[in-house]
């Protein structure tokens, strides 16, 4: 009996120790992006599915799911089984939805955090020929009534960032949203709109080329590739602290090694110094937070947004 029940622990050990290797074995995994071809999520999404495919052998596939504002893939990953072979690509509109009243899902209760991955700092820009030199120039214009602000919108990361200043500064300027940043700053360009926020990835060339001028960043601190540009937070004008960011999630209940190996698996393509460049090339710089930390994070985010949302009174048509 004693033997027997030794051999039975020793056994059960033994399969605890090897479950994760045993669950990535043979393992096709599929990463949901609820963005279209070409976007910085896809874009993001099949680098890693190339590195993780290479280091690991295991079958990684992106499945593109765009519509709704991100949402019929988000819930389709949702619904998915939580056996660690379905994962999402969000973006900040993954928490944004559920803030607006866009999608039904929540944050938290639907999907356990893998890694955020990337981030991109989100810039307020106006034209190179403008006579507003910083952000506080602007928010004297606007108090006068001569600014139109633009972003990609209604009720995404760029339009939160104009309420935080317009709430802030008590600014009754309007805002035009549009179907993304190209074509606000197309409009910002043609004379149309007087500020736009932007993704750093769409108008890096522009500021490098003298067309654009960079007024405040949403970052944390500062950001070497834009150099001088004050962070909102430093200017005093308004607080507000956030990046457009890329991460994973899986659905509810997936196992704790099945979250566990994809944790390890994202990490280390991240770290992966073939990853870094491509992403840089795309205005990207890897934020690497996993697990607890990930998901501590986008309930601070969603907290953040959520009263922005009632400040503002954002609604989504």
């Amino acid at each position: 009996m004693t033997r027997r029940f030794a051999a039975a622990c020793l056994a059960t050990i033994a399969f605890a120790l090897s479950a994760p290797a045993a669950w990535s074995q043979g393992k096709t995994v599929k990463i949901v992006v609820p963005y279209t071809p070409g976007s910085g999520p896809d874009i993001t999404s099949r680098l890693m599915s190339e590195a993780i495919s290479k280091a690991q052998g295991v079958n990684m596939v992106v499945e593109n799911r765009p519509g709704a504002g991100t949402v019929i893939g988000t819930e389709a990953v949702a619904r998915a089984a939580p056996d660690g072979a379905t994962v999402v690509m969000v973006a900040n509109s993954f928490v944004i939805n559920p803030a607006v009243g866009r999608g039904n899902y929540t944050v938290q209760g639907s999907f356990e955090p893998v890694c955020q991955l990337a981030a991109t700092p989100m810039v307020l820009v106006v034209q190179a020929s403008s006579s507003m030199n910083t952000i506080q120039d602007l928010v004297a214009q606007a108090k006068a009534g001569k600014v139109v602000f633009a972003s990609g919108g209604p009720a995404s990361s760029l339009h939160i960032a104009i309420e935080v200043l317009k709430i802030a500064q008590k600014l009754d300027s309007s805002y035009v949203p549009y179907g993304g940043t190209a074509p606000a700053i197309n409009a910002l360009l043609g004379g149309h709109v007087q500020a736009v926020w932007a993704d750093y990835p769409t108008v890096v060339n522009q500021i490098k080329g003298g067309t654009l001028r960079a007024l405040a960043i949403t970052s944390a601190g500062p950001v070497a590739e834009l150099p001088g540009v004050p962070t909102l937070n430093s200017t005093g004008l308004a607080k507000h602290e956030a990046d457009i960011f890329y991460g994973v999630m899986a659905p509810s209940k997936t196992p704790p090694e099945a979250l566990a190996q994809l944790a390890s698996w994202f990490e280390t393509a991240m770290k992966s110094p073939e990853v870094q460049p491509k992403l840089a090339q795309q205005g990207l710089f890897a934020s690497l937070k996993c697990g607890a930390a990930f998901g501590t994070f986008m309930k601070s985010l969603n907290a953040d947004y959520t009263r922005v949302v009632k400040e503002a009174g954002i609604k989504v048509n």
